[in-house]
């Protein structure tokens, strides 16, 4: 049944493929866009009955860190052929939602030969397609978003250089075997059952539960799905009636499956349920950080703005707790060292600068004042000094006026109270001189003196 199957799905997907021209296939002799693949993974192309120049598909997962090459055997299925750990991705699980939220994007993707890039300054890279039908008809923005070199991101899949050569060396081999165009499908994670009840409570889960299905027809088939975009969300696999296509905005079209197909995915279903159902009461490792929807993405797009203008913003774009509040590491700042970043740091110097001399002449007519002012406190209490001196000079000299110590001239003024009993003494004392006289005078006469 799986043959019959994968032959199904593999004309469906063929459907959407027309032949390569000599126009549509890029030059790709640059340096290192034309290194060959190693012999190692040739040896194991003939292991599992692969032609050098068949079709490819990539995988990506972010929080296992993987790409994965699958590449088609002379049955139509394909297998895996190749594994690489990705160097560095940028943001959060999740999608990616409009221009400079640094998500690396999360879906179904298209690359073509006018996508692949080989002087790139990445090293080489290939643009992954976004944003695609599914992207625009949500509004969601963006460009240049790429699988690269360098080993450096800010919204692309970047691997190390010995990496993307090779990577890009089964792009370029497949795109001369004929192949137009090959599909990414990029994930959060493994679509597993534990996976999913992980980050169930997860506010993209719906949009992980949509892209499950794209995952689970490739699981089934090993064929990559033929993926359309009809009601603003993506469909797998669906054949639309003759004379009808599906419009990304518009409703999806009364379409159809081949049965197989069909019996397949349901059976897959109800083990993926039961699996899930148990993964519920297991302990699972805890999920990790998801971008918050379209209020976080224009948070981190704002940063994102403002550090391209070369301002000095935290070194990490901020985030959004589950409780709405805005999360910023303000310990560490900086700005982009861009010729934006440098004439930034220019202007704030200069600015400083200014304030620097602004404050200090204001600090100079500060001190001037405040010394103008210590001045004439000082006279002015020097003035108030002589006027005490002054005052205490006359108050001396009143004092000596009525107090002055008698000498020989003086002339002892005598208050009146004292007056009186000073001459009734002397009084007295004039009296008993005249009685001692008379009684002298007495006795000589009575004597013969």
């Amino acid at each position: 049944m799986f043959a019959k199957l994968a032959r199904s799905c593999f004309l469906i997907a063929a459907l959407g493929v027309a032949g390569c021209t000599n126009s549509s296939v890029q030059d790709f002799a640059p340096q290192y866009a034309s290194r060959q693949l190693p012999e190692k993974i040739l040896a194991t192309m003939h292991a599992k009955d692969m032609d050098k120049n068949a079709p490819i598909m990539a995988r990506i997962f972010k929080e296992e860190n993987t790409v994965e090459i699958w590449k088609q055997k002379r049955n139509g299925r394909y297998d895996v052929i190749a594994t690489y750990p990705i160097c560095k991705w940028s943001g959060k699980l999740g999608p990616k939602y409009t221009e400079g939220d640094r998500q690396a994007p999360e879906g179904f993707y298209t690359v073509r030969p006018s996508q692949m890039n080989p002087k790139s300054s990445y090293h080489l890279a290939f643009n992954i397609g976004f944003p695609n039908a599914y992207d625009r008809a949500n509004g969601r923005t963006g460009a240049n978003l790429m699988v690269h070199g360098a080993c450096s991101s800010s919204g692309c899949y970047s691997m190390t250089d010995p990496q993307i050569e090779e990577i890009y060396a089964f792009g370029r081999d497949a795109f001369q075997g004929g192949q137009t165009e090959f599909q990414i499908q990029a994930f959060p994670f493994r679509m597993t059952a534990a996976n999913m009840a992980r980050y169930r409570n997860d506010p993209n889960y719906n949009f992980w539960k949509m892209l499950k299905v794209g995952y689970d027809n490739f699981e089934i088939t090993k064929v990559p799905p033929k993926v359309d975009v009809c009601e603003r969300r993506y469909v797998f696999n669906q054949m639309a009636p003759e004379g009808t296509t599906f419009n990304a905005t518009g409703a999806c079209p009364a379409s159809t499956q081949p049965d197989a197909l069909k019996v397949a995915y349901t059976e897959y279903q109800s083990k993926y349920e039961a699996a899930f159902a148990s993964a519920l009461n297991s302990s699972n490792p805890a999920p990790k950080p998801t971008i918050l929807g379209t209020k976080e993405a224009a948070l981190v797009a704002d940063w994102t703005k403002r550090r391209a203008r070369g301002e000095r913003v935290t070194m990490e774009p901020p985030s959004l707790g589950a409780d709405g509040t805005v999360n910023e590491t303000t310990t560490r700042m900086g700005r982009i060292d861009s010729p934006l970043g440098r004439k930034m740091a220019a202007l704030d110097a200069e600015k400083a600068a200014r304030k620097k001399a602004e404050e200090e002449k204001a600090a100079a007519v500060a001190a001037a004042k405040a010394e103008k002012e210590a001045e004439k406190a000082q006279k002015l209490a020097a003035k108030e000094a002589e006027k005490q001196r002054i005052a205490e000079e006359k108050a001396a000299k009143k004092a000596g006026k009525t107090a002055r110590p008698a000498d020989a001239n003086a002339i002892a003024i005598v208050p009146p109270s004292e007056a009186v009993p000073q001459e009734a003494e002397t009084q007295t004392a004039a009296s008993d001189d005249n009685m001692v006289s008379k009684v002298k005078k007495r006795l000589l006469g009575m004597f013969g003196g």
